[in-house]
């Protein structure tokens, strides 16, 4: 009670711009949203899918070049009533100049050029509760630990140490429509410095073209079922990115080697490339595809593709945004496609319509076959 009484009170605390006189007094800022996501499913049995409130809140403090964040929800789920109450997302001190970047605690890490998909981008786990059908930011788990960043016009480089890792939270209660069924996994590795995460990344900011050399030392952060119990591994990740503006023509390039990756029949290296285009065709239309492409150097399936096409468009003065956005399993002839719209009241208040479509006999998506669902979401940000 104690700390919700305390998020709530932050939540009330206007913030205050800072002037030049008083940058080296304490600053505060304020802000979050309030959304509500309803999910109903246009297949027999015609249930709900999902029912869930939620309060963000983000408060700033910072004093010069030190300061500290904290991102936090308050959230009632109708349907999944272990998942209200109060969610700690991320808290994190940082210190800031115009080279340096040092952040320790709770954080969400990204790499990698691929949307929606997870090359180089193998840091923070992920939230499959209710598998892709929250926004892809909400499904990203923080992770406890200590990232330097120093950064020059044409190049930066950025490392980071992991004590405690996160691993994928994954729909295992019979009551959640998006239930995958009791699962028998392991043990996940003890929490004991050898087994700490820990990797880094160099990036070069360069004319007509921006890339990153990153390596990892991580685990499988989703369980591999291999003799009927999912098991986590170390793994060590070499990757490589890049991105290349052609006029209305982004190319993005992504490729991945996991060197001693869990795999169902044992362990094995693979090896993993994505190429992505996206165009930007004007009038408030944009297109992207991205096919990425697995390789395994030893089993039975040693190749599998999974692609994803985007297209959006704005009308209405950008008031109203469209989009589909799916992703085709290219191995087994699978698809699940997010349709929405996405309509601006004003600067604060947006209603979005959609609808979330899957056709699949076999593969990733075939558990959600019957998972077809129409889905309202009202936000208000503050």
């Amino acid at each position: 009670m104690k700390t919700l009484s305390l998020f709530a009170l932050l939540l009330c605390i206007a913030p205050r711009p800072a002037s030049a006189q008083d940058e080296d007094s304490l600053r505060v800022g304020v802000k979050g949203f309030v959304d509500t996501y309803h999910a109903l499913r246009t297949e027999s049995p015609n249930d709900w899918m999902s029912s869930r409130t939620r309060v963000r809140g983000e408060v700033t403090l910072e004093k010069g070049h030190g300061g500290a964040f904290v991102s936090a929800n308050l959230v009632y789920n109708a349907i999944l009533k272990d998942r209200s109450g109060f969610q700690l997302r991320e808290a994190y001190a940082y210190y800031s100049d115009s080279h340096w970047d040092l952040r320790a605690g709770r954080q969400i890490i990204t790499w990698g050029v691929a949307d929606g998909l997870r090359l180089t981008d193998i840091i923070s786990s992920m939230d499959y509760t209710e598998f892709l059908a929250q926004d892809y930011d909400d499904i990203r788990i923080p992770v406890g630990g200590l990232r330097l960043r120093y950064s020059r016009e044409k190049w930066g480089f950025e490392a980071f140490a992991i004590p405690v890792s996160s691993f994928f939270e994954l729909p295992t209660d019979d009551a959640n429509p998006w239930s995958v069924g009791p699962l028998p996994i392991g043990d996940k590795p003890s929490h004991r410095l050898c087994n700490m995460e820990y990797g880094g990344r160099l990036s070069f900011f360069l004319s007509g073209i921006d890339f990153s050399l990153s390596a990892l030392h991580t685990w499988n952060k989703q369980p591999v079922f291999c003799d009927g119990v999912g098991q986590y591994r170390r793994m060590t990740m070499l990757g490589a990115d890049c991105s290349v503006p052609l006029g209305q023509f982004v190319v993005r390039g992504e490729v991945a080697e996991y060197l001693d990756e869990a795999q169902a029949f044992g362990r094995a290296s693979s090896t993993n490339a994505l190429l992505g285009l996206d165009w930007y065709a004007g009038n408030d239309w944009s297109l992207s595809a991205q096919y990425a492409h697995k390789y395994v150097s030893i089993g039975k399936h040693r190749n599998s593709g999974l692609a994803t096409f985007r297209i959006s468009k704005d009308l209405l003065h950008n008031t109203l945004a469209l989009q589909s956005f799916a992703y085709i399993d290219v191995t087994n002839g699978s698809i699940y496609n997010r349709l929405s719209a996405d309509y601006a009241l004003n600067d604060q208040l947006h209603a979005i319509l959609g609808y979330d479509f899957f056709n699949a006999d076999r593969g990733t998506f075939a558990i959600y076959d019957n998972n077809s669902e129409a889905f309202v979401k009202l936000k208000y940000s503050f």
